[in-house]
């Protein structure tokens, strides 16, 4: 067997921990930014992982989509922020990072629907340095999480919730994907073990306390923002999700078919 069928990939942000706290020691894990997964997957580094949806529509032809999991938001997610020292009325320009296709486009995306046309500005994810230069910047993850403990006043957009008010639909931010010549078996195997790993999250008290205090030892987030934070961000892609996800191909990807994993 090829050692990329016993690797999951998971995005370096707190956002997974649920889904892969404690894995049996017969699965490896890449962590890497969620742009970065993408590459991984189409070269094989590792089995499946959690990639922009963007990306995904991106690369549709080569991928198919595993279901019931993801990372989500039924309205704010507290992670992807748009941070500016001004209304985004007035916002001339706005820096995005490089690390997720997704938020980009669902950035613009927003602001256009919202009858705004600031110029995008790429930069590398530094709050400070990104405002230097523009009136508004987007943060993702464990950045977004950090710099809006320091920095609520500069809140402007929690994308997840704007996404939600424009549309009704949950806004699915990255979906679980695998190449399309993956193994079956493999992948039956490896969705069913995260989703095992998902109801005991959901299911156990004991559980998610585990999975809380690992995290916030990890991240240096408070375990109180942490327990919040789980509640912001959905890992189950049900029915509503599906929604969204197909939302948001159509409407902001310009993708109307893809491919899912048959289990």
């Amino acid at each position: 067997m090829n050692r990329w069928h016993r690797i999951l990939g998971r995005v370096a942000f707190v956002n997974c921990d649920p889904l892969y706290h404690d894995l049996p020691q017969t699965w490896d894990v890449l962590s890497a930014p969620p742009s970065w997964l993408t590459g991984h997957i189409l070269r094989k580094d590792c089995l499946i992982a959690p990639i922009p949806t963007a990306d995904f529509a991106t690369h549709a032809n080569e991928l198919q989509l595993l279901p019931d999991i993801c990372i989500a938001s039924n309205g704010a997610v507290g992670s992807v922020l748009l941070f500016g020292n001004r209304d985004p009325s007035q916002m001339r320009d706005i820096a995005l990072p490089t690390d997720s296709s997704t938020s980009r486009k669902l950035c613009m995306w927003i602001l256009n629907e919202m009858g705004l046309n600031p110029r995008p500005v790429d930069m590398g994810p530094d709050l400070s340095q990104m405002l230097n230069r523009c009136d508004g910047a987007l943060l993702i993850g464990d950045r977004a999480l950090d710099e809006a403990a320091r920095h609520p006043e500069l809140i402007r957009m929690d994308l997840g919730q704007c996404w939600r008010d424009i549309t009704g639909h949950p806004m699915v931010f990255a979906v679980y994907a695998a190449r399309r010549d993956a193994p079956t078996q493999i992948l039956m195997e490896a969705h069913q073990l995260l989703i095992s790993q998902l109801e005991a999250f959901e299911n156990s008290d004991e559980v998610r306390a585990a999975v809380i205090h690992s995290t916030s030892v990890r991240s240096g987030f408070n375990e109180e923002r942490i327990t919040q934070y789980f509640e912001e961000v959905v890992n189950r892609l049900d029915d509503d999700g599906m929604n969204g996800l197909n939302h948001f191909l159509e409407h902001v990807c310009g993708l109307d078919s893809f491919q899912t994993v048959q289990l």
